[in-house]
């Protein structure tokens, strides 16, 4: 006979519209509100990040015809613009926060025709991401009649001609089941014609890519984020058929169309993938042919220009990019030691290449590239302004170990005053999961912090694409637990090395990383003084049954299946919160638009543990209205955001004062 699991008390806090979760998330916001705004820092964590955050951002563009598209903010704008460049100069073709007075609106995405005379986007509001898709007149600036929802996270490639495009959606209201359509201009979307996707596996997700010249299409189908098929069809026969490209093998596979040719990159037998031609009238497996090997730096991706293909490489978390042109391979840029590529656009029919790169302290730069047959020239064709010196931060990186003996790097940031004597206070930030992988990326964000004598580390856990598909894997599923080692062992190093004061170090991390934080407060409650935990899961027995949530089934597991269950039980951190237990401070924050992480996963956990605790260290829940899971969120609400964290943070670490401000 089994005992039955006793009743969850804080099962209510899953229904955010029960009026006990309202009055709950009432109590808890006038609790927190009351004790972050009477912070001495707070006022001048706030003043200095309004300052800061009038360093612009700005995005890769898209060259369509003789028009260049991009997004960028610039200094108090709410929101990021959409942009193009012509001949005349710079245009606003559609600015968000002229849509809503609160400035909620955003753009989510967006895809410029190939003559650049129309684009496709997507808007959500109060950061729900549930886009719905419009189409824009470059050239009057008007919209046209389409407004086709449930566009979330869409694929869309346009036709050549411009009379309408491919692209994905979902049905109506639904979160699974993505399917792609084709869509005419000017005609109802009902009446799209359905291509792909049917009889598919619910949690896919499904992504297209188009030749330039039109013919050939490609459909992904990613079940997690370590294995695709791809399917391919040849758009001049009628009805439109796709064939198998590759199917049933557990890799990733991405595919890029170039005319007659296919490009396709796969770790498939390579885990720090390798690169296959193939030709689009013989895509069976046995014919393709590998023309990129494996080598022992990480191959990010891949982009195909007119006379070589660009190869972006991951060296000990670095950019590397080279090129390959059909008789050698030469370099094109070096980052290792400063920074990182964070986008590109090519063209097959282009001899230019377009790459955004930036590092900690280097603002992002656009380059424009061109690349010839024998040689190649760079030049700058947009960079963001900032104020910020380099030369004023130390950024360096640490090698650590794990506890079953793996090599772990971090990197650690700080002023270049502060001292190495262990009295520094530190904050700890990872993620570890997806086969994302945490690459130097301008912070300006950390300045305050860092001018004030604090230390920020960034660990490349394991379960990141730092260092390909193997340590991907070795960080999901049955093997998650090791993310969490080295996220210990990468706090144990910081106290260790006398970088930071052992009894001073804070953990941070949302999303994925907010169980990390979540999972490691409840197994190493005494490792940090302070957590600042953000839109995580916590638990992970009933995550699957929210929200968009069984997409990450395969990065996690089925709690539905006993021997995953097994293992999601033993790290759930809802799960093993113990009452008398003296936990950490903690600022859980989530948000009431978050489509993602449900924000019962916040609620929950922050009741649990604030019933539970067995010390005095405060444990504050806040719940943001009109926020998701953190993208599109206006640039006011990211202020005081990052108000309510750092000082938080400060005061759990015994920091107070800050400095008057470096920008002027």
């Amino acid at each position: 006979m089994t005992t039955a699991a006793p009743p969850d008390p804080f099962a209510y806090l899953e229904d955010g519209k029960d009026p006990q979760t309202i009055a709950w998330t009432t109590a808890q916001n006038a609790r927190t509100r009351m004790a972050l705004d009477a912070l001495p820092l707070r006022d001048r964590f706030a003043r200095r990040f309004e300052e800061i955050l009038t360093i612009g951002t700005i995005g890769v563009p898209e060259i369509c015809g003789d028009r260049a598209f991009f997004t960028a903010r610039h200094g108090i704008a709410e929101q990021a613009s959409l942009y193009v460049r012509e001949a005349a100069g710079d245009r606003v073709l559609l600015d968000p926060a002229e849509l809503d007075a609160n400035c909620l609106v955003t753009i989510d995405w967006w895809f410029s025709s190939p003559l650049g005379s129309y684009v496709a986007f997507g808007l959500s509001s109060r950061g729900d991401e549930k886009s719905v898709l419009h189409v824009l007149d470059v050239r009057s600036g008007a919209r046209l009649g389409e407004a086709i929802p449930d566009t979330r996270f869409c694929s869309l490639v346009w036709l050549p001609d411009e009379s309408g495009f491919y692209y994905t959606r979902h049905p109506p209201g639904g979160a699974y089941d993505l399917r792609a359509y084709r869509h005419v201009l000017g005609t109802a979307f009902e009446e799209d014609e359905r291509i792909f996707g049917e009889g598919r596996k619910p949690e896919e997700t499904i992504s297209l890519v188009l030749s330039s010249d039109g013919r050939w299409l490609v459909a992904s189908a990613r079940l997690g984020w370590a294995r695709a098929d791809a399917y391919l069809a040849d758009t001049t026969r009628a009805p439109l058929s796709f064939v198998p490209l590759v199917e049933g093998v557990d890799a990733q596979f991405d595919i890029v169309p170039a005319n007659e040719r296919l490009f396709a990159r796969t770790d498939d037998g390579a885990p720090h993938f390798r690169v296959f031609e193939i030709d689009p009238h013989e895509p069976e497996r046995a014919c393709w042919r590998e023309i990129v090997p494996e080598t022992e730096a990480v191959l990010d991706a891949i982009a195909v220009t007119k006379h070589a293909l660009a190869l972006h490489y991951l060296e000990n978390v670095r950019s590397v990019v080279r090129l390959r042109y059909p008789d050698r391979n030469v370099p094109l840029i070096d980052a290792t030691s400063e920074g990182s590529l964070h986008g590109w656009s090519s063209r097959e029919d282009s001899a230019w290449l377009y790459t955004l790169s930036s590092s900690y302290f280097d603002a992002p730069v656009v380059c424009s590239h061109l690349i010839a047959p024998e040689s190649h020239s760079r030049r700058v064709w947009e960079s963001v302004r900032s104020p910020i010196d380099a030369a004023r931060y130390r950024v360096e990186q640490h090698w650590f170990v794990s506890k079953d003996g793996t090599r772990v790097p971090m990197d650690v940031l700080s002023h270049a005053n502060t001292p190495r004597d262990g009295t520094a206070p530190a904050v700890l930030y990872g993620y570890g999961g997806f086969n994302i992988s945490l690459t130097p990326a301008f912070a300006p964000s950390l300045v305050p912090w860092l001018d004030a004598g604090g230390v920020y580390a960034i660990a490349n856990l394991r379960g990141g694409g730092e260092f390909g598909e193997a340590w991907h894997r070795a960080g999901m599923r049955e093997r998650k637990q090791n993310v969490f080692d080295d996220y210990i062992a990468a706090a144990e190093y910081l106290g260790s090395s006398a970088i930071a004061d052992p009894g001073r170090i804070a953990i941070s991390g949302g999303s994925n990383g907010g169980l990390l934080v979540a999972a490691v407060a409840t197994q190493r409650p005494q490792l940090a003084r302070a957590v600042i935990c953000a839109v995580p899961l916590t638990d992970m027995l009933r995550f699957h049954l929210f929200l968009i949530a069984r997409l990450w089934i395969a990065e996690y597991g089925d709690p539905e299946d006993p021997l995953d269950a097994h293992t999601l039980r033993a790290y759930s951190p809802y799960h093993n919160v113990r009452d008398g237990t003296a936990y950490p401070a903690m600022l859980i924050e989530t948000a009431e638009s978050d489509t993602r992480v449900d924000p019962m996963h916040a609620r929950k956990f922050a009741a649990k543990v604030q019933a539970a605790t067995g010390g005095d260290a405060p444990i504050f829940a806040y719940v943001e209205a009109d926020a998701g899971h953190g993208v599109g969120k206006p640039r006011y609400k990211v202020v005081s955001e990052l108000a309510d964290r750092w000082s938080f943070i400060a005061w759990q670490l015994g920091v107070e004062g800050l400095p008057a401000t470096v920008l002027g």
